[in-house]
């Protein structure tokens, strides 16, 4: 599929009002490094959630997707939980608020707030700032090979010589994606949080507007007597057993002959004993929820709210405007491919590259004008991601290491430009490691199954245990890291067998967290009892600070002794309710749009019935009570500006 110049005429004109946005915003954003990575504080809730969303509505991600849901049904939406999804959900309820009571600028400044200024903390520091690095170029990794694949399906060939071609088959997804991360690095660089923000709500616009369309044509088009001929029993229940319990060889062959391969992709994937494969999806995930954001672009956004009580609203807005628009996209996408897989899908059907497929399913069914609107809507889901993420990179380096340990007097504006240079390298580093990974799955899978993994055990000890000190939180960390690279090497030499066959088979990534989330907190405890406890100074301000509910007697006791009156958080039971609640009002969002698309109405009732439900008891039971668990936590500077702010 090639677009028509008018279609890649809409792209470029999007394309070149971006950069004109990040050049305009520029002189508000480097007036010092507070406004260039947080926008200064001053950025309303609701742009920041819709920002975040914005930045989370990838288009590798949205690939990805269409092809889980295409080959594993209603039971996909279970699948990112890998990431997990559900952890906004432990934001929105509690965390997101204990984060931004710190008043820090990144998770490594934060540890400040828990450990202290001595050798523990520093380590703890740096290795934090490290992983944050690593995750980032991982990130860009992921979006280089996703825009790069999608952009070469459709837009003109750069380089069309045979013989180059034969040589260098990547080579045309590989300079789109060159092309691409560079105009999006331009107006990053130069507008700092403020331009993501702001064109981050207008690529949120596109985006919004393409999926609705994307979803109406393929409701008008796709029967469910088309969608029925060409899914294997079962493929519209969300619900599972111990197998998954999916045959693609029961279709139909004279519908379509090349689905009967999904069973194969089934076995790749690793998850054809679903019922195992969501336990441990399910306890990875509580624990990296739990843990607290990771050091991107997520805890930038939160940490750039107004006060505790605005993050906290800020989190429950990125469910909200993220998931009904994007599965209206998903779904849409997913039954106009799947009743037209036969003529669609050209490459080999041994290999899950369902992604190339999604440029000929709207050359087919969008007009010239809209097509390059939509285009560049998807287009513009890769930015976000891109955007936000380059953000969240230079602060670690120039505001945690650079402004801290070598020029700490320096001008506000000489750190401005420092984050315009580091951002540069980060993203050349990035593209470097994009140009070696061989698919989009398997950097998200070393990402959210392994990486992680080295991530979860120290920063769920952080939040709820007093006695976790620096050098246990640097010992964890080091430790589960070094283990998630030495598996990943190991893994890339053959050496390990066991990681593809046991529990999950041919599911190396899933099989490593357990034993890199093991070593890690052998690390935390192991560390942490052959070192001394922080001072009671840290301890206590930090207890009066974050007020946290977890394993704090000792702490407990001390600031009641100086303080009687202190209001201690006794919202354990509540909190883990409303989390409850939450992921459940969470998968409706999901199921529902799904449902709407596949012309499922008894369902899709069902589904919206259980989001009211939920809702109300969110709207009661949290949202309600905002004001009395993390209103206080606002200064009186905040409190009048907010008050200022609602009067106008």
């Amino acid at each position: 599929m090639k677009l028509s110049i008018v279609d890649i005429g809409i792209i470029i004109v999007y394309l070149i009002a971006n950069v004109i946005i990040g050049f305009w915003i520029s002189k508000k954003a480097s007036k010092d490094i507070n406004s260039y990575f947080l926008g200064g504080n001053s950025i309303p809730w609701w742009l920041l959630g819709v920002s975040n969303a914005s930045g989370m509505f990838d288009i590798a991600g949205t690939m990805l997707l269409v092809y889980w849901l295409a080959v594993y049904g209603l039971k996909s939406i279970w699948l990112p939980w890998l990431w997990p999804v559900f952890n906004q959900i432990f934001l929105m309820v509690y965390l997101s608020a204990w984060l931004r009571r710190s008043k820090v600028m990144t998770g490594a400044e934060w540890i400040k707030t828990r450990f202290g200024t001595g050798k523990g903390a520093t380590l703890s520091h740096i290795i934090v700032v490290v992983f944050a690095l690593i995750g980032v170029i991982g990130f860009l990794s992921y979006g280089f090979k996703g825009i790069g694949k999608f952009a070469e399906a459709f837009l003109p060939p750069l380089i069309s010589n045979p013989e180059t071609l034969l040589k260098y088959p990547q080579i045309n997804a590989n300079l789109y994606a060159l092309i691409l991360m560079a105009i999006t690095t331009i107006y990053v660089v130069k507008g700092g949080m403020f331009s993501v923000v702001i064109t981050e709500v207008l690529q949120y616009s596109i985006l919004t507007i393409s999926s609705i369309v994307i979803g109406i044509i393929a409701m008008y088009h796709v029967s469910p007597a088309m969608i029925n001929s060409v899914i294997p029993a079962g493929w519209k229940d969300m619900f599972f057993g111990w197998q998954l319990n999916l045959d693609w060889s029961t279709v139909h062959s004279t519908v379509s002959s090349k689905v009967t391969a999904f069973n194969q992709w089934i076995v790749n994937d690793g998850y054809s004993i679903f019922g195992l494969f969501f336990g441990m999806t399910l306890f990875k995930g509580l624990f990296i929820s739990a843990a607290g954001p990771a050091p991107n672009y997520d805890m930038q956004r939160i940490l750039s709210t107004k006060s505790p009580k605005e993050a906290a609203k800020m989190s429950s807005l990125v469910s909200l405007v993220l998931n009904p628009p994007r599965y209206f996209m998903i779904a849409g996408l997913t039954v106009l491919a799947l009743t037209n897989f036969d003529a669609l899908y050209k490459s080999s059907i041994t290999t899950p590259d369902f992604e190339t497929i999604l440029p000929e399913v709207l050359a087919r069914y969008i007009p010239i004008g809209l097509l390059g609107f939509l285009m560049a809507g998807l287009i513009a889901a890769f930015m976000s991601n891109f955007a936000a993420t380059v953000n969240s990179a230079p602060a670690y380096i120039v505001n945690d290491i650079y402004k801290r340990y070598i020029n700490p007097n320096a001008e506000p504006k000489k750190y401005v430009r420092m984050s315009y240079i580091v951002s540069v390298v980060v993203v050349v580093v990035g593209i470097s490691f994009g140009f070696v990974v061989e698919s989009i799955n398997q950097v998200v899978l070393w990402i959210v199954a392994s990486l992680y993994g080295g991530y979860t055990a120290a920063n769920v000890l952080k939040w709820h245990w007093w006695r976790f000190n620096g050098f246990g939180y640097f010992g964890g960390m080091v430790s589960g890291i070094l283990t998630s690279l030495i598996l990943l090497l190991l893994d890339n030499l053959g050496v390990v067998p066991f990681l593809h066959n046991w529990p999950l088979p041919n599911n190396p990534s899933m099989n490593s967290f357990p034993i890199i989330f093991l070593i890690s907190i052998i690390g935390c405890f192991a560390v942490t009892l052959l070192t001394q406890p922080e001072s009671d100074e840290v301890l206590i301000n930090f207890y009066k600070t974050v007020r946290p509910w977890g394993f704090w007697g000792p702490i407990k006791a001390k600031v009641l002794k100086q303080k009687p009156d202190f209001a201690v958080n006794k919202n354990f039971f509540q909190d883990m309710f409303n989390v409850v609640v939450g992921v459940v009002w969470q998968i409706t969002l999901v199921a529902a749009p799904i449902y709407l698309i596949i012309h499922e109405y008894t369902e899709f009732g069902i589904v919206c019935a259980v989001m009211v439900v939920t809702s109300i008891i969110l709207k009661f039971n949290w949202w309600d009570k905002l004001e009395k668990n993390f209103g206080e936590d606002e200064a009186p500077e905040e409190k009048t500006a907010l008050n200022a702010t609602a009067k106008k």
